[in-house]
């Protein structure tokens, strides 16, 4: 009954703005232009940082609406997505494409034409990774599915070093893994919150299919490799003691919220874990950044 009242109402621009996800694309963005500081060594020109800033967003955005009109099947006997237009049909099925689409192309052309071609197809990679690989081949058969498809948000700051200097140095590479190795980490204390939803639309979500315990394990490796690896490009001689010293400190706070998970997985510790996991990952691109450019 709710279903078919809402799909009376007419779609705003709001409904497809929230198709997005804005507050899910918003550090995935952060890491991207993050990262022209980072190959820059310093301000990548206002025209640069511009066509990223948009086109990164329409990618992401465009990747989001594919995986909205996908999973709207789950969405609608989840708690937290069931009023998503996509599950009310206040935006159909062929419209979110339609916008999908459109978000897609207008990416690639706009990186491509305001960056560069490499840039452009990094985007491409990414938004199909995370459409092709995590949504409709991984998500609802394997637990492993954000460890694998949730590499499509490791592609960010491939695109932002791309579209600096064109090509994808080994440093670059390194950013790829720092947040390949923690998504993990970051993904899977949101799903011990929310495992009951998952669970109860069959998603193989590792606490559903392992339980809390092995995942606040799994949790701690992971952690433990995103912080190593957060140090590599240290000895590499890509950054220096500030960033060294920043990497430490807020390595050294997630290995310690992940050990606190594993002791228990009480909710206000899941939730600290969750909430710091985006704060480690922005201030250590920031120390990047701020260590490139001094």
């Amino acid at each position: 009954m709710t279903s078919s009242l809402t799909s009376t109402e007419a779609a705003t621009w709001r409904d497809y703005f929230w198709m997005t996800k804005p507050r899910v694309i918003s550090l995935l963005l952060f890491t991207t232009l993050t990262t022209l500081f980072i190959a820059a060594k310093g301000w990548p020109g206002l025209g640069l940082f511009t066509v990223t800033f948009i086109g990164g967003y329409m990618a992401a955005a465009s990747a989001n609406v594919f995986n909205m009109v996908i999973d709207r099947d789950i969405d609608a006997r989840m708690r937290r997505t069931a009023k998503r237009p996509t599950v009310t049909a206040k935006v159909s099925t062929l419209d979110a494409l339609l916008f999908a689409g459109a978000l897609m192309v207008g990416s690639f052309l706009l990186l491509w034409l305001g960056a560069n071609l490499t840039a452009a197809l990094l985007a491409m990679a990414g938004l199909g990774w995370y459409v092709l690989v995590y949504t409709l081949f991984m998500k609802r058969r394997y637990w492993s599915n954000i460890v694998i498809g949730g590499a499509a948000g490791a592609f960010p700051p491939l695109v932002g070093w791309a579209a600096v200097t064109g090509d994808l140095s080994l440093f670059a590479w390194y950013l790829f893994l720092i947040i390949f190795f923690w998504t993990p980490v970051h993904f899977w204390a949101l799903a011990i919150m929310i495992k009951d939803d998952y669970a109860a639309v069959g998603v193989p979500m590792l606490p559903v299919v392992r339980g809390d315990q092995e995942t606040a394990l799994q949790i701690g490796s992971y952690a433990i490799l995103t912080t190593v690896i957060s140090l590599i490009p240290v000895l590499m001689g890509e950054l220096r003691l500030f960033y060294l010293v920043c990497a430490v400190l807020l390595g050294g706070l997630l290995l310690l919220r992940s050990w606190q998970l594993y002791r228990t997985q009480e909710r206000r510790v899941t939730v600290s874990l969750y909430k710091y996991s985006m704060l480690y990952l922005a201030l250590l691109f920031v120390a990047m950044a701020v260590d490139r450019a001094t």
